[in-house]
């Protein structure tokens, strides 16, 4: 009964061993919400149709996420007059904890007309997509 005892001790420190060499990380980290907004009055509207020439806001609330999380939003014209499919326009990344982000994506020109997305990683793993699109 010993030996198994031993054996059994013997695995969960290599376990343990292996699992710290890995770099494994347990964070609770999540994006508690995430939508697409204009700003009205210095406050987020959420929506997901957009004029031509309005700025494209992503809001992002974070939840048991502590100082060193990081957040990208990566930014692509899906199906848009005039560009090629799934054009890459824009990223960008905040390091962070807790408490609301707000992305933004903003053209000297008139947007095209048609459909968009913006990808949300959190730590390097994609967490969602937002689609929106803009109309006349």
């Amino acid at each position: 009964m010993k030996l198994k005892q031993h054996q059994v001790i013997f695995t969960i420190v290599v376990l343990l061993a292996i699992t710290t060499a890995c770099g494994f990380s347990a964070s609770t980290a999540n994006i508690r919400n995430a939508y697409m907004a204009r700003f009205i009055i210095e406050e987020p509207k959420e929506t997901t149709v957009f004029s031509q020439d309005e700025v494209f806001y992503a809001i992002v609330d974070l939840a048991n996420a502590p100082d060193d999380t990081i957040t990208k939003a990566i930014w692509y014209a899906v199906d848009a007059e005039g560009v090629e499919p799934n054009l890459y326009l824009y990223e960008a990344e905040i390091t962070h904890g807790d408490g609301t982000l707000t992305f933004d994506l903003d053209n000297d020109y008139l947007w095209p007309m048609g459909t968009y997305k913006v990808e949300l990683y959190l730590n390097d793993e994609l967490d969602r997509t937002l689609d929106f699109s803009v109309s006349s």
